[in-house]
C-alpha cells in the first residue's frame, strides 16, 4: 500500500516503550511489514532479537541447530552491485492493479484494488480474461481487493486466496477458480471467508499474502493510523500473520491459539522468502524512515515506540533503511541472493544484497534502479532464473497515468 497525504508526523508524540521479552520455544520463521501508499513510510525497530528456527511443514518449530540462517556459506554471495534490464511489457491497460500470483503453468492472476476484480494474464502475449469480481469488496482510500495467493495445492484444489476490505473489516477468502468455464467474468466461485475481522482503515490496511516454504498462509496487516494496535497482541492490526490454509492457528506459532506471528508493525506491504527460507517484510514508516525487515517469530518490530534504526533494547532493527521520499516500499522478491523492493513514492526499484551470515546488515549498499521512469512502482514477483514481473501502479488515485498504465513489466535483473 502507499502512503497517506496527512502530515507525516500526525499522531506521534511521546510513548512509553514497550519493552517485550520473548518466549524462547515457540519461534518458527521470519516475515515483515509496510505503510502507506506512497505518501508516507515504513515503521521502525530496534535492538536485535535472535532469530527463531524455522517451521517444519506440520508447523511445529524446528530445533535451533536446523535454522537455516544459523551457518550461511561464504560463497555463492551476490556481486556489491547489480543490474536491471526491462525487456518487455507483458501486459498494459490494468486498472489499479495490486496482489500478483503465479499460476502453475506460468500464467498471472493481478487484482484490481478499485474495481475488486481478478483478472488472468497469459504469460506469453499478455492476453487477459477476468475471472470475476469478488464479491464484498469496499473500495475506499488505500482499502479494496489487496494481495491474492495461488494455493500450493492448486494442482487439485484450484483455490484462489484473496485479501480484502469490506464494508466492516479486512477478511481473507478463498474461492474456486473453474479453469474449464466457460463464461469470462463468471469464473470464481463464492468466498469462503478463512479469517475475518482483520481492523480496517482509510489507510493502512497491509494486505500482502503468501504462502511460505510451510506450506502455511502468511499475511501482513497495517494498524489503521490507529498506531497503539500494533502493541497489541490481541488484535490483528500492524502485524504479520500466520495460519493453516484453512485459516487456523499453528500450534509452532510464539502464542498458542493465535495467528500472530510478529507484532510492532505499521502497514506490511512485501513478504519474501529467501534461499534459506527467512522471512522478510517491507514496511512503511511515517516521517522518517522505511524499513526491509528480517522477521523472527514472536519479534516487536517497534511501532510506534521507534522507527527506523534506533538500537533500544526490546525491539528489532531493521536491516536497511531508507528516507520517505526514496521508497514507500510495497511488494518485495528475492532473485539471484538479493531482495528486490518496489518503491511506490520513490518511484524506484531497490536491490539489498543479502550478506550470507545473520542478516543484520545488507552484503553491500542498497541499490536503486529505474528512478522515475515507470513512475509508481507496485508489485514485484519472483518470474524464474534471474527475471521478475514488475507491477506499475500509477492508476491508484497517487499517480499521474500515462497511455498504456497501469502495466507488467518483464525485467532482467542480476
Amino acid at each position: 500500500m502507499g502512503r497517506f497525504t496527512t502530515p507525516h508526523g500526525s499522531g506521534r508524540g511521546a510513548r512509553q516503550a514497550a519493552v517485550a521479552v520473548l518466549a524462547a520455544g515457540a519461534l518458527i520463521l521470519t516475515a515483515g511489514c509496510s505503510s502507506q501508499e506512497g505518501v508516507e513510510s515504513t515503521a521502525g525497530q530496534g535492538a536485535s532479537s535472535p532469530a527463531g528456527s524455522p517451521p517444519s511443514p506440520s508447523g511445529r518449530a524446528a530445533s535451533p541447530s536446523t535454522s537455516p540462517s544459523a551457518s550461511r556459506p561464504a560463497a555463492g554471495l551476490p556481486p556489491a552491485k547489480g543490474s536491471v534490464k526491462v525487456v518487455s511489457t507483458l501486459t498494459e491497460g490494468l486498472d489499479s492493479p495490486w496482489g500478483l500470483a503465479e499460476l502453475p503453468d506460468g500464467d498471472l492472476l493481478v487484482s484490481s484494488r478499485d474495481k475488486g476484480t481478478i483478472t488472468r494474464i497469459d504469460a506469453k502475449n499478455g492476453k487477459k480474461t477476468l475471472l470475476g469480481t469478488v464479491p464484498g469488496v469496499a473500495p475506499a482510500g488505500e482499502g479494496g481487493l489487496l494481495g491474492i495467493a495461488v494455493s500450493p495445492d492448486y494442482g487439485t484444489d484450484h483455490l484462489v486466496y484473496a485479501y480484502f476490505t469490506t464494508a466492516s473489516d479486512n477478511r481473507i477468502a478463498r474461492m474456486l477458480y473453474d479453469e474449464n468455464g466457460t463464461n469470462p467474468g463468471q469464473l470464481l466461485g463464492a468466498p469462503d471467508t478463512i479469517l475475518r475481522g482483520i481492523p480496517k482503515g482509510s489507510i493502512h490496511n497491509g494486505g500482502r499474502i503468501a504462502f511460505g516454504p510451510d506450506r502455511m498462509l502468511y499475511a501482513g496487516t497495517g494498524e489503521t493510523g490507529d498506531d497503539g494496535l500494533a502493541q497489541d497482541k490481541k488484535s490483528l492490526a500492524g502485524k504479520i500473520l500466520r495460519m493453516t490454509p484453512d485459516g487456523e492457528p499453528l500450534h509452532g506459532n510464539p502464542e498458542a491459539d493465535s495467528v500472530v506471528y510478529s507484532y510492532g508493525h505499521r502497514n506490511v506491504q512485501g513478504l519474501a522468502w529467501d534461499g534459506h527460507k527467512q522471512l522478510w517484510a517491507a514496511e512503511f514508516g511515517q516521517d522518517t524512515w522505511d524499513e526491509l525487515n528480517r522477521i523472527v517469530p514472536g519479534g516487536n518490530y517497534g511501532w510506534p515506540e521507534v522507527e527506523g534504526k534506533a538500537g533500544e533494547a526490546g525491539f528489532i532493527d531493521p536491516v536497511a533503511q531508507w528516507k520517505t521520499s526514496e521508497a514507500s516500499p510495497s511488494g518485495i522478491a528475492f532473485v539471484k541472493g538479493s531482495i528486490w523492493m518496489a518503491g511506490l513514492r520513490g518511484e524506484r526499484l531497490w536491490r539489498i544484497p543479502l550478506s550470507g551470515t545473520a542478516d543484520k546488515e545488507p552484503l553491500a549498499a542498497p541499490q536503486s534502479f529505474l528512478e522515475g521512469k515507470y513512475g509508481r512502482l507496485r508489485t514485484v514477483l519472483a518470474a524464474g532464473g534471474n527475471k521478475l514481473w514488475l507491477v506499475t501502479s500509477e492508476t491508484d488515485t497517487r499517480g499521474t497515468p500515462k497511455a498504456g498504465d497501469d502495466r507488467i513489466l518483464v525485467v532482467e535483473v542480476r
